[in-house]
């Protein structure tokens, strides 16, 4: 591939530990071009709450022009505990890019690496390897900034779509079908809902049961949100596919992560049907 065929890669280091990682992970591609045909040009620009703190806004509009020229996005943990928006919440480009790009399917992988410990008993012996598949544009996070706050009571908002979750389901099936045809006959995708209580859920949980028709060869299930907490860090091995609401997807991935040894072993993707968010570790600096 030469150089004018190489894929554009727009890299945004972010705050706290994102350059950090955000070195070896390029360090890492650099080597991929060493020994494939594969070729990348990388462009750095700002985002984060360093830039936020410097300028007032999370991402210069250069940015987002580049993240629409490039072919992906490689992005570094972003946020930080101490530099907060007037309203008190984060600054969380990562979550702007995923409205802005249409980024619907949050694909969290979370695999056990040989001499990584686990804090699950087994878990060396029986192995983890799973993936969390969040919805990334809508449900709770669809009332990120629109929430109402009066002396009394706050209020926000899910929303879930019929067209939203029909894409974010067919991308599943396909996923624990590949998955599948690897090696993992015993796997399958299970929806994670709480429809015993929320009509939102109920309906998020029929269009996925619409879904499961046309992929007969998947295994599908269901679980609730706590039960499903449960069973993770009792026996994390039985899962393979998950799929769900982005506030659940939120907690489910971190949950994952520790079960593999911490944030920083849990890189993740956020898919749309024209672009890419790629991320070498979870995306925010959730620690102080």
């Amino acid at each position: 591939m030469s150089a004018n065929n190489a894929l554009h890669i727009a890299v945004l280091g972010g705050d706290g530990i994102g350059p950090e990682v955000m070195a070896p992970a390029l360090e890492v591609l650099r080597r991929i071009e060493a020994t494939t045909e594969l070729r990348f040009r990388f462009t750095e620009a700002p985002a984060g709450a360093n830039h936020y703190r410097e300028t007032g806004t999370s991402m210069p509009e250069s940015t987002i022009r580049l993240c629409e020229e490039a072919d992906a996005i490689l992005l570094g943990a972003c946020g930080l505990p101490s530099v907060r928006y007037p309203d008190n919440t984060e600054i969380a480009p990562q979550i702007e890019l995923r409205f802005h790009f249409d980024l619907y399917a949050g694909v969290r992988p979370a695999r056990l690496i040989p001499g990584v410990p686990s804090p699950i008993v087994g878990a060396e012996q029986r192995g983890i390897d799973l993936v969390v598949i969040r919805e990334s544009t809508e449900g709770l996070f669809a009332s990120m900034g629109k929430g109402v706050v009066t002396e009394d009571e706050a209020r926000e908002t899910m929303v879930i779509t019929r067209r939203t979750s029909e894409r974010l389901f067919e991308f599943s099936f396909r996923l624990a079908e590949r998955r599948k045809a690897r090696g993992r006959p015993g796997g399958g995708l299970t929806c994670v809902d709480k429809a015993n209580v929320f009509k939102a859920f109920a309906f998020f949980r029929g269009i996925f049961d619409e879904t499961a028709k046309r992929h007969p060869d998947v295994r599908a299930d269901h679980l609730y949100i706590d039960a499903c907490s449960a069973l993770m860090v009792k026996r994390p091995w039985d899962f393979d596919v998950l799929v769900t609401e982005n506030m659940f997807g939120d907690i489910l991935s971190d949950l994952t992560a520790g079960l593999i040894g911490g944030m920083g072993m849990a890189p993740s993707a956020d898919i749309g049907d024209r672009y890419a968010v790629f991320q070498p570790c979870h995306s925010g600096n959730k620690f102080p």
